[in-house]
């Protein structure tokens, strides 16, 4: 029975050390996107993203937004508590598209970034494109990352949570990054 036991625990840490070791020879950035087009007009999409504090009514797994000021605000999810700054906010017309750079402000994380939201009108609709250019520091979570949760996982939630928010049925597609 002991010997089972001790062959159960160095196989687990046999396969840590593989996933660590794949995981130091994937790059240590990566850039995701998505995108969906909405039947909605670009100015209430943009107030949808924009509430960050409203988050709470429609993003899966956030249960508070803490606002720090205008441009700084806390997440807490089953993911941990992480502080985002706005580094751009530029709301669309109804003929120009609209920019909003949100990044994480947090260094003690083990991964960071910034997401790209790109609000634009189209054909009477609004397409809502979001780019992920983000790291992941610790080579185990970045082997995970790329391999078990996929890089864009948390893009499409957002935008299948900002659907449902809005009442409508779109589905998230890849996306070129926009930087």
């Amino acid at each position: 029975m002991l010997t089972i036991v001790l062959y159960v625990v160095i196989g687990i840490l046999a396969l840590v050390l593989v996933m660590t070791l794949a995981g130091l020879a994937l790059p240590r950035a990566h850039r995701a996107a998505r995108t969906a087009r909405f039947p909605t007009p670009p100015d209430e999409v943009w107030r949808a993203i924009r509430d960050h504090e409203g988050h709470t009514r429609w993003r899966r797994g956030l249960a508070k937004v803490e606002r720090i000021d205008d441009t700084t605000w806390r997440e807490h999810s089953r993911h941990g508590v992480i502080t985002f700054a706005l580094d751009e906010d530029t709301p669309p017309t109804a003929t120009s598209q609209g920019r909003l750079v949100a990044r994480i402000a947090d260094d003690n994380l083990p991964f960071g970034g910034r997401w790209i939201h790109v609000v634009a009108p189209d054909r009477g609709a609004t397409r809502v494109t979001i780019t992920e250019d983000g790291f992941v520091s610790n080579p185990l979570f970045r082997f995970l990352s790329h391999f078990v949760f996929g890089h864009a996982t948390t893009l499409e939630h957002y935008l299948t949570d900002l659907s449902r928010h809005l009442g409508v049925a779109t589905s998230p597609e890849p996306a070129d990054p926009i930087l």
